[in-house]
């Protein structure tokens, strides 16, 4: 009789991890996300164990890292799917340790249709999480000018604080170039990709570091993997009304939105534009426009060649 796969389901925060082992809520421990202490936790799995994980911005990534070189299968799970899946099966509370129980069963029912995560080369990573950083600092920006924007006595401060962080993420985009200095073969691919309309150093070097790491089958599946695939919501002879899976990460989404902002007013694709805008709202416009964006992206990246004007149609 085949073994059983022993299945390590980690609710990851930035200060401590939650472990639940094979669906044992009585086994459940904490350990804090730190370096040491997750490798004294590994040392003691079998090591034909697998260890799982929703995606949470930066702080899944020291475990994840470090459960695969120490050669565990890892599974980063996309949140809103083991999300819905708690909802499926009725979990009747959110908390950490349930959430790293309900991280078990999924991996365990859902298995053979998830995709083992591998790092992505050295340099692709640093330029993954530099790029991370640089999302979070425009995030805690929004978050200042909304909190401050009703109290006129602190423009002038709000003015100096935006200041100070168009400075930093200046200093942040000058490292992305430079990392992409240090790989050829990604500059290259870098530099292709900015021939396209409407991508600039940012979707640029986002679009390098995610089609360096995932071998993408299709322009499909990348569409898939962003989030920006409608789904269906028909029944019988109704046809309802589409919306966005939204199941990718939420910065390459927004990464395309802002490439199609970008594009949408450029000579090559304002006609384009126009022409969905006759059928859609703006937003929805700027959506399909994006999604165009990344297929275009994909193939140029595919193909090795530089984006070719003639052939957009």
């Amino acid at each position: 009789m085949q073994e059983q796969i022993c299945i390590a389901g980690v609710d990851v925060s930035k200060a401590e991890l939650v472990i639940c082992m094979d669906d044992r809520m009585s086994g459940i421990q904490q350990d804090p996300n730190e370096a040491e202490a997750i490798r004294r936790w590994l040392q003691k799995l079998p090591q034909t164990s697998i260890v799982a994980m929703e995606s949470s911005g930066i702080y899944h990534r020291l475990l994840a890292q470090l459960a695969h070189s120490a050669g565990f299968r890892v599974y980063v799970l996309n949140a809103r799917d083991v999300h819905m899946y708690a909802k499926a099966i009725s979990a009747r509370a959110k908390t950490d340790r349930l959430d790293a129980h309900v991280i078990v069963r999924y991996v365990r029912e859902n298995m053979e249709h998830l995709r083992v995560w591998k790092p992505g080369a050295e340099v692709s990573e640093h330029l993954q999480q530099l790029l991370e950083r640089g999302d979070k600092l425009t995030d805690e920006l929004v978050k200042i000018r909304q909190s401050l924007r009703d109290v006129p006595q602190l423009k002038l401060q709000l003015k100096q604080l935006e200041g100070v962080f168009k400075d930093v993420k200046a200093q942040i985009d000058k490292m992305v170039e430079q990392l992409l200095g240090q790989e050829p073969k990604l500059q290259e691919d870098y530099r292709r990709l900015k021939t396209i309309t409407g991508v600039g150093l940012q979707a640029g070097a986002r679009l390098s570091a995610l089609f360096s790491k995932i071998e993408f089958a299709n322009a499909d599946a990348v569409i898939a993997y962003s989030g920006l695939d409608p789904r269906a919501n028909d029944s019988g002879t109704k046809r309802g009304r589409r919306s966005l899976s939204k199941r990718g990460p939420a910065a390459l989404r927004r990464q395309a939105y802002m490439m199609a902002m970008g594009a949408c007013n450029s000579k090559l694709f304002k006609p384009y534009y126009e022409k969905l805008r006759t059928r859609f709202a703006g937003t929805e416009a700027l959506v399909i426009l994006g999604r165009k964006l990344l297929r275009i992206a994909w193939a140029v990246w595919k193909s090795g060649k530089t984006f070719d004007r003639s052939m957009f149609a």
